[in-house]
């Protein structure tokens, strides 16, 4: 029986796996983040959370009058949690770097500071980063900034004393903002677990079991895993058998990963031949959500769609199958893309001549059969992206109407931001020339459309002005195969 919740009544246990998704959901809440309510929330189970959460997944929750704050332990590179503009973009390296800057420079103020002012601190360490620099003159630079401190306030890190940030950016002559800064949550936002200057790579930021001050030997090597198994199926859409090294894959079967992680959350896990998948039905703990509504989620459930219907074709209209890079692999490339953009200068010589060891040693585990074994090579169906823009521009020409206008006139847009939809939601692997189809794209196989129409009557004290005109607004209603 899972000793997870130990301390909590069968009555409270709702409350308290509510708690559990509010701190998972969103690792900073402070109080007025995301909502008035999850400070109180989390607090009440504050010890449990501690326990449980270092127990079964080994993240570690700090708490203090303001802020919680949840330190979680990276096992791989995520970019589908990116920041959010206020338009409801993700943030461009711009952006985080100006966030970085905007802290480091929050750092030397007192209790407020100006807009104004804070742009020029931060000016002042940009142009110092090739490539990089803040002119305020420049509208998009003074958006861009404006995007980083948004973050901050919607955190509570600042707080709008008085002006207006819209207002400044459209012309910084005429308008002001200030904030009052709060040490406490501006502390909680930034709380890395290793020393940055000393990083060489950022592969150093994972296997941060150590990072945590968890202990070494064996049993803690067993322990670790178990961990390391769980965080997986929570952080990820489905986990593949494929993707796990021997003794992961041992954890994964395991009965107890669902009993913890189920008595934990209070969502079920899924079991399937290809993996298990933890299933969050209602939204209550997941970031991304697919299907989903808008242009870019509706063309790829539809797209998804298609490309799972080519994968049931046999004899000579069957798809050719391709080998998925391994988990290894993709860490490996995408390190290699961060680490790109890292400062060598400065660098003390030991520092860069270990950062060139590491660069030849790989990354710290390899998905592999375990030792002195070879894992057999699974293949997957693969299309190409003359085939997936070909699909794109049916799905276009039959369901366009219902579309956002800049995407529909920009299909190879369309078609690149579904497919990176569909990867970060493990439904394909994007590779060189197309994409390849992954097992949990079967569930959406069934996917039907129908494009309909909803015609609003004026009011009556307007038939009169209007007669001939009515109001229309088109949308795309999507179905999906219950029975993967």
């Amino acid at each position: 029986m899972s000793r997870v919740a130990e301390g909590v009544t069968p009555l409270e246990l709702a409350d308290y796996q509510k708690a559990v998704r509010l701190v998972l959901r969103h690792p900073l809440i402070t109080p007025g983040f995301p909502d008035r309510t999850a400070l109180a929330t989390v607090r009440r189970w504050a010890e449990q959370l501690r326990t449980d959460l270092m127990e079964v997944l080994g993240y570690r929750l700090v708490t203090t009058a303001d802020t919680a704050r949840l330190q979680r332990a990276q096992d791989v590179l995520d970019a589908t949690r990116p920041a959010f503009t206020r338009a409801g973009r993700p943030f461009d390296r711009r952006r985080y770097a100006y966030l970085v800057l905007t802290l480091a420079a929050l750092g030397r103020h007192g209790a407020q500071v100006a807009l104004g002012e804070l742009a020029d601190a931060v000016a002042a360490d940009a142009v110092r980063i090739d490539g990089l620099g803040l002119d305020t003159a420049r509208k998009p630079d003074r958006d861009a900034f404006v995007d980083a401190v948004t973050w901050l306030t919607e955190r509570g890190a600042l707080t709008l004393a008085d002006g207006s940030a819209t207002a400044w950016a459209g012309d910084p002559e005429r308008a002001e903002a200030l904030y009052d800064i709060d040490r406490e949550i501006l502390l909680a936002v930034h709380h890395p677990t290793r020393v940055l200057q000393h990083l060489t790579s950022v592969t150093a930021l994972l296997d941060s079991g150590s990072a945590l001050g968890l202990s070494a030997g064996r049993a803690a090597q067993r322990r670790d895993q178990a961990r390391r198994a769980r965080r997986l199926v929570l952080e990820n859409p489905v986990a593949y058998y494929a993707d796990a090294d021997t003794e992961l894959l041992g954890q994964l079967r395991a009965p107890a990963l669902a009993e913890d992680l189920e008595r934990l959350t209070g969502l079920a896990v899924e079991r399937r031949a290809e993996g298990v998948a933890l299933i969050d039905t209602s939204g209550r703990l997941s970031d991304l959500r697919f299907p989903g509504g808008g242009t870019v989620a509706q063309a790829a459930l539809l797209l998804a769609a298609r490309i799972s219907a080519a994968v049931q074709r046999s004899g000579r209209h069957a798809l050719e199958l391709l080998p998925a890079p391994t988990a290894a692999e993709r860490l490996a490339a995408r390190a290699l893309r961060i680490d790109a953009a890292l400062p060598s200068r400065g660098l003390v010589a030991e520092l860069a001549e270990l950062d060139e060891e590491s660069a030849h040693a790989g990354p710290a585990y390899e998905a592999s059969g375990g030792e002195g074994q070879e894992a057999a090579e699974i293949r997957y169906p693969f299309v190409t992206d003359s085939w997936l823009r070909g699909r794109v521009k049916e799905i276009t020409a039959e369901y366009g109407v219902g579309f956002a206008a800049d995407l529909r006139g920009d299909p190879d847009r369309l078609l690149g931001q579904a497919l990176d939809l569909l990867a970060a939601m493990s439904l394909i692997t994007r590779v060189d020339g197309g994409a390849l189809a992954l097992p949990l794209l079967a569930r959406y196989r069934g996917v039907t459309a129908r494009v309909r129409t909803r015609t609003a009557v004026q009011p009556p004290s307007q038939a009169a002005l209007f007669a001939d005109d009515t109001v229309s607004d088109t949308a795309i209603d999507t179905a999906e195969d219950p029975t993967p």
